[in-house]
């Protein structure tokens, strides 16, 4: 989708509401998460898994249609609703059709196809943009879903039957997406749009707060609530859903601004940015594979313990990360990064998975994923705002030196009120040669900033992982 925004901008206009494209994407997958998660406890897994891919596919050949950009995230909307019942419901049905034994083994080869596809995805989108439209990118996903529903079709079983006599916890769903979304927004907007204790971010955090008071009082009251307060006792379930919330927060943090420290600091083409980026996915793919084959012998536990040091060391490497810094260093870095994220998210799901009851598998799994794709975006959101405010100072003390008084007056009118045309390598070639070192550092000095506070991430993520719990391993299932 990335690779295509420029073009979609030009033919559809909307500039000011691109970024919706993106965040209305998000917002409804992560709040689709736990619902689909606990329909899968009610439901058949397999109906739920097929309607969430025709939703998909609907919302694809819409976009793909899309007149305006309105409409477009109104489709990108729905697209949500589906990739997030699929993502939740994918891991279930994978764990269902495992043995306990082999299910490490199960679940690390979803885990390396979701990397293949992050390998993949962007590659094939620019080649579409290119030769094709960029409504092909949408439109591609019709025929890729009705083979994956060809698929389901004729080689799933269903192996759980569905729950009679269930009541739906209709309020618990509700307030639950009440909390999450004003959450989300409150971390989406604020730092950016508007300043942390503005009133729409403060009026958004209070929202927050009284839905997740409502969400609680109707847990406590429902007959089979959505999200049962009761797993909020249970050891595993809060460990091992933490532990992934702070290792997802650092490592989308990775995939959000690595980019930015490559091309900006660095000054790559966007070639060799996402040659460089694509570390993240394969190391997390190779380190769900290592981990899979390992994890009978190893336990939980000190996989997720493993995983976490070999993050908190990846993260602590950028910190020495300079304008000197090599694309071949970024790279074994952010694939050790990665490798540490494919333990963690492996062995913290199987922990997640066996603390509660194997009625509840589907809820305890759309739970891992949600606590993944929270952490990911409150992730990106603080990034985004410490990255904003610490780029901004260096940029004024670049002005505030004199040094860029060499630049014509023009151009530094504009950086003053575009640096994000830094990032571009035809404006970085405007740039005098002996001006130009000091730009990057302030991009660099920007993205280390981000970099210190996955460091942090990472290490309460390593204190966590200790406090899993030690009996949480396959060969006790």
């Amino acid at each position: 989708m990335s690779a295509a925004m420029p073009t979609v901008v030009a033919e559809l206009g909307g500039l000011d509401l691109f970024s919706w494209v993106y965040s209305a994407y998000l917002l409804t997958r992560t709040v689709a998460l736990p619902i689909f998660g606990k329909l899968a406890d009610i439901y058949r897994a397999k109906t739920l898994y097929v309607i969430s891919i025709v939703v998909f596919i609907a919302a694809s050949l819409a976009a793909g249609l899309a007149p305006n950009m309105s409409f477009l995230i109104v489709c990108r909307a729905f697209q949500g609703i589906g990739a997030g019942g699929t993502f939740a419901l994918v891991y279930i049905v994978l764990t269902e059709i495992s043995a306990p034994a082999e299910r490490g083994k199960t679940l690390s080869l979803g885990s390396f196809v979701w990397g293949l596809a992050s390998v993949l995805g962007p590659t094939l989108g620019g080649f579409i943009v290119a030769y094709f439209s960029w409504r092909w990118i949408f439109f591609i996903n019709v025929p890729l879903g009705f083979l994956s529903l060809a698929g389901i079709a004729r080689h799933l079983v269903e192996i759980r039957r569905k729950r009679e006599g269930v009541v739906i916890d209709v309020a618990g769903a509700a307030t639950l997406s009440a909390t999450v979304l004003c959450l989300l927004f409150v971390f989406l907007l604020g730092g950016q749009t508007y300043a942390w204790a503005s009133p729409p971010i403060l009026t958004l955090a209070a929202a927050a707060l009284g839905f997740g008071v409502l969400f609680y009082l109707a847990e406590t009251r429902a007959q089979d609530p959505v999200l049962p307060i009761a797993f909020f006792r249970i050891r595993g379930f809060c460990a091992g859903n933490a532990a992934v919330f702070l290792s997802s927060f650092a490592i989308f943090a990775f995939f959000g601004f690595a980019p930015l420290f490559i091309q900006g600091a660095l000054g790559k083409r966007p070639m060799e940015v996402g040659t460089t980026v694509l570390a993240l996915s394969l190391g997390w793919s190779i380190g769900s594979l290592i981990l899979g084959r390992g994890i009978n012998r190893i336990g939980a536990r000190r996989a997720s313990g493993a995983g976490a040091v070999l993050l908190a060391a990846g993260c602590a490497l950028t910190l020495s990360f300079s304008t000197a810094t090599s694309t071949l260093t970024c790279f074994l870095v952010f694939g050790l990064v990665g490798i540490g994220m494919g333990f963690v998210a492996l062995a913290t799901v199987i922990v997640v998975q066996d603390s509660v009851e194997p009625s509840d598998l589907g809820v305890a799994t759309a739970s891992h994923q949600f606590a993944r794709n929270l952490g990911g975006t409150i992730g990106v959101g603080i990034c985004g705002s410490i990255f904003t405010a610490r780029f901004s100072r260096a940029i004024e003390g670049v002005f505030a030196g004199g040094l860029a008084d060499t630049i014509p007056l023009e151009m530094a009118e504009h950086l003053r009120g575009h640096a994000d045309s830094l990032f571009r390598p035809e404006i970085q070639a405007q740039i005098p040669a002996a001006v130009l070192p000091l730009f990057q550092q302030a991009v660099g000095e920007a993205v280390t900033a981000v970099f210190g506070v996955t460091v942090i991430a990472a290490l309460v993520c390593l204190v966590v992982c200790g406090l899993l719990p030690k009996e949480a391993t396959p060969e006790q299932m």
